[in-house]
């Protein structure tokens, strides 16, 4: 990913100006690179050391969706509408974790 092509992606989902941090952008960026390498292994079949690399960006992602759906149902609904991801929380955003407040 080049410099203003990050640059376009972190505008496109900047919670506020100066926004570089927020898990919006962060899952943004990511879900952009996992794009690029899966278009990468169609070619490279046999590239495992960046297999690697893909996996652990597939986790972080995973684990920031999951921060935003128990912290902001509703951030994580538009998020996931607006880049064409699935819902993978395992619950329908909102709902309780089924856990008690005890």
């Amino acid at each position: 990913m080049l410099k203003d092509e990050k640059t376009t992606v972190i505008e496109q989902y900047a919670t506020h100006p100066g926004d570089t941090g927020s898990p919006e952008v962060q899952v943004a960026i990511l879900t952009r690179r996992i794009t690029e390498l899966t278009e990468h292994f169609r070619a490279h079949k046999h590239d495992h050391h960046s297999r690697r690399g893909l996996l652990a960006m597939v986790g972080r992602r995973k684990r920031l969706m999951t921060y935003l759906v128990r912290e902001d149902p509703e951030r994580y609904r538009a998020l996931i509408a607006s880049l064409g991801l699935r819902d993978t929380s395992g619950r329908s955003a909102g709902r309780s974790t089924g856990r008690s407040t005890r």
